[in-house]
């Protein structure tokens, strides 16, 4: 079971050392939608998270909608294509039935029509999948965060950031805008094309295991990083891997961005020597500053020394 895990973790990491860049991958796997063994678990965590708290899960503005049945319709596609025997759609003209075989659940609609489901189309196709999903618009030469279902946050807000424009939501990461990353990766997505979709890896470290880390319940997952010894590194620190992929959308013009948050800790991790010895680097040579950021900081010395010593039990002398 945990060599399946590890063959299936998006291992992020390249090198022995890590800075923030533009690694975006033109996306060579056909499917954009991904569905793994914690399918029920993570939709049911998704619907339980937007009923108790949809002020920081779903946010949308006005404008949105059309782009809002485009992403249905990407999404829908894409699911019923890749996992047939799990998804059906049928269309008669603007009139669909979409079935989710997994729940057991169909959907009757008209496509354009958002008085025929009960909630906006966003949030209704968002919980059919275990990714969040982002829509940026491009509008006066920029790009903004203008709806998005977002259940599992890295330490931010949707309701903060609705209706930034890029530069500014991307603003607190160290270095981006000093080094010009901003500039560069805006351009990127500004000359994204419809059917070429990208992907990348994005990765932090987090003290727990809760997929929902959003900026507002920082007081409840956030103290667990003081908690961290080299005694229970291995129990309780986790790598936390988004894989975020980016979609133009051909009618709107939009930028559908997927996140599929995964999860593995450290003591599983570091089943695998290889990951073990590079990752061991990575940490270690760390700058203060990207540490700092991605929460790390506070544990850093003892996950070091918890690695050190899974290190020496592989390489006794």
């Amino acid at each position: 079971m945990l060599t399946r895990e590890l063959n299936s973790f998006p291992y992020p990491f390249k090198g022995d050392q890590y800075r923030y860049s533009n690694n975006s991958v033109s996306m060579t796997r056909p499917s954009s939608i991904e569905i793994t063994p914690r399918y029920t678990e993570e939709v049911q965590l998704k619907r339980d998270l937007l009923t108790h708290h949809p002020e920081r899960c779903f946010q949308s503005l006005s404008h949105t909608l059309k782009s809002q049945w485009e992403i249905v319709d990407l999404v829908t596609e894409n699911l019923v294509t890749y996992y047939p025997e799990q998804f059906a759609l049928q269309k008669k003209g603007d009139h669909w039935t979409f079935v989710n075989k997994i729940l057991g659940e169909i959907s009757h609609f008209t496509y354009g029509d958002e008085t025929t489901i009960p909630i906006e189309p966003l949030d209704f196709i968002g919980r059919h999948v275990q990714e969040d999903l982002i829509l940026m618009m491009e509008r006066d030469g920029d790009l903004y965060l203008d709806a998005g279902q977002l259940c599992f946050p890295a330490n931010w807000s949707l309701a903060f950031n609705l209706g930034m424009e890029f530069k500014e939501i991307h603003h607190p990461i160290p270095g981006f805008k000093e080094e010009g990353l901003d500039g560069r990766i805006l351009r990127f997505l500004k000359r994204l094309e419809a059917g070429a979709p990208w992907e990348r890896l994005n990765w932090s470290l987090m003290a727990g295991n809760k997929l929902d880390t959003s900026l507002e319940t920082f007081h409840e997952w956030g103290k667990e990083r003081k908690n961290v010894t080299e005694e229970n590194a291995g129990e309780l620190v986790h790598l936390r891997v988004e894989v975020q992929k980016l979609f133009r959308l051909p009618q709107s013009n939009g930028i559908l961005f997927t996140i599929h948050t995964h999860l593995l800790a450290m003591e599983d991790f570091t089943a695998n020597t290889v990951w073990l010895q590079q990752f061991y680097q990575i940490i270690k040579e760390l700058p203060q500053h990207i540490a700092d950021y991605k929460g790390i900081s506070l544990y850093k010395k003892q996950l070091l020394a918890y690695l050190e010593e899974k290190l020496k039990s592989r390489n006794p002398t």
